[in-house]
C-alpha cells in the first residue's frame, strides 16, 4: 500500500477517550459549541450500592465504540446521515467534586449548567447518581419554562430521607418545586419499593403522568408522545435502571421488567420531534458492576441517539428558516 492510500482510522480502542471521541473543551470559559458534554461523578446521593461516579468514564468508553470518524454516522434503517460536521460537540470533562460534601458539589454542578447555558451550548450530561439532576435543573432556569420527561424505574419523588432532600429518590419532587418546571412525564415507573404510596399521591396531585412500561405497551409509544404537549420545551433525564437489567445490569438499583432499547430509542426519535429539547441527563450508570461494558454502550448509544435527533430537527428548522428567506428575497426582487 503506498501513503498516499493511507487513512488516519481513529478506531475506538485508540486515541483520547472522549464522549464520542469529540473535541475536548476543558475549560467552560472558552466553550464554542453547539453542544456541551459534561459529566457529573457524583454518587454520595445513592441509597443502596454505589459506583455511579464511575458513569462518566464508564459511557464515555462505551460511546468510543460509536465513533467511527467526526463526518456523522449514517442510519441504516431511515436512510438519513446523523451528526454530521456542520455541527459542534464537545467534551468539557467533568464538574469538580468535593468528597463528602453533597452541597459543594451540587452547587460546582449548577454553576457550570448555567455556563453552558450562558454560552449558548445545549448539556448533555453524564452522571452520577440521580441527584445531580436537581443542580443541573437548577442551572436551566434561563431556559425555561420547560417540561421534564423522566425515563426510570423509580418515581424519585421522596420528600426526604431523615432530613436528606437532595439524595437521589429526591430529584424529581425537587425539580417539581422549581418554578421553572411545568408538566412531569414519569415513564418506566414499575416495582414495589418504588415509593411510599405517599410520595405517588403527591407526584399525582403536582398533576404528573406516571406510567409503568406494560401500561405504556398497552397504549402505544404513539399515544403515550401525544399526552406530551406539543411545540414546547422538554429536559429529557433517564435513569438507565428505567430500562430492563437484562441490557443495562450495571446500575446500584436494578428492577426487573424494565424498557428495552428499541422502546426508548422510539420514545427518544418521538420527543425530538415534537418540541424542543433543550438538555439530557444519563444517570445512574455504575460502571464497577459493568463487567462486559454492555451497560456503558447502552447508555451511550442512547446518548448518541438523542442527541443525533435533536441536532437533526434543528437542522430541518435551520432549512425550513433559510428555504422561506429565500422565497420572501426572489418575492421582493
Amino acid at each position: 500500500m503506498s501513503n498516499n492510500e493511507k487513512q488516519h482510522l481513529n478506531l475506538p480502542f485508540t486515541g483520547i477517550c472522549t464522549f464520542g471521541k469529540y473535541p475536548v473543551c476543558p475549560d467552560l470559559d472558552q466553550l464554542d459549541a453547539d453542544v456541551a458534554v459534561i459529566g457529573v461523578p457524583n454518587d454520595m446521593g445513592t441509597q443502596w450500592k454505589s459506583g455511579a461516579r464511575m458513569g462518566p468514564r464508564g459511557i464515555r468508553e462505551g460511546s468510543t465504540l460509536y465513533s467511527f470518524g467526526l463526518d456523522g454516522a449514517y442510519d441504516i434503517e431511515n436512510d438519513i446521515m446523523y451528526l454530521g460536521p456542520k455541527w459542534k460537540v464537545v467534551d468539557c470533562g467533568d464538574v469538580d467534586i468535593v468528597h463528602g460534601d453533597m452541597m459543594q458539589s451540587h452547587d460546582n454542578t449548577e454553576e457550570a449548567i448555567r455556563k453552558i447555558v450562558s454560552k449558548g451550548a445545549m448539556p448533555v450530561v453524564l452522571g452520577g447518581d440521580h441527584s445531580i439532576t436537581i443542580p443541573v435543573g437548577k442551572g436551566l432556569g434561563e431556559l425555561g419554562p420547560f417540561h421534564v420527561i423522566q425515563i426510570d424505574a423509580h418515581l424519585d419523588w421522596a420528600d426526604h430521607r431523615s432530613g436528606m432532600r437532595v439524595g437521589h429518590g429526591s430529584c424529581i419532587r425537587r425539580l417539581s418545586e422549581m418554578n421553572h418546571v411545568q408538566k412531569i412525564f414519569q415513564l418506566g415507573i414499575r416495582g414495589i419499593s418504588s415509593s411510599k404510596k405517599e410520595d405517588v399521591d403527591a407526584a399525582r396531585e403536582y398533576g404528573s403522568v406516571i406510567l409503568s412500561p406494560r401500561q405504556m405497551r398497552k397504549m402505544g409509544f404513539e399515544q403515550v408522545l401525544e399526552l406530551i404537549p406539543a411545540g414546547e420545551k422538554y429536559y429529557i433525564t433517564m435513569d438507565i435502571d428505567g430500562l430492563d437489567p437484562s441490557i443495562a445490569p450495571a446500575t446500584g438499583t436494578p428492577s426487573p421488567g424494565g424498557l428495552l432499547y428499541d422502546e426508548v430509542n422510539e420514545l427518544l426519535h418521538g420527543i425530538a420531534k415534537r418540541g424542543e429539547v433543550i438538555g439530557f441527563d444519563m444517570v445512574e450508570v455504575a460502571t464497577p458492576y459493568d463487567h462486559t461494558g454492555i451497560t456503558g454502550q447502552v447508555a451511550a448509544r442512547l446518548s448518541l441517539d438523542l442527541l443525533s435527533y435533536v441536532l437533526k430537527e434543528k437542522e430541518k428548522n435551520q432549512d425550513a428558516i433559510s428555504d422561506h428567506q429565500e422565497q420572501n428575497f426572489i418575492k421582493k426582487h
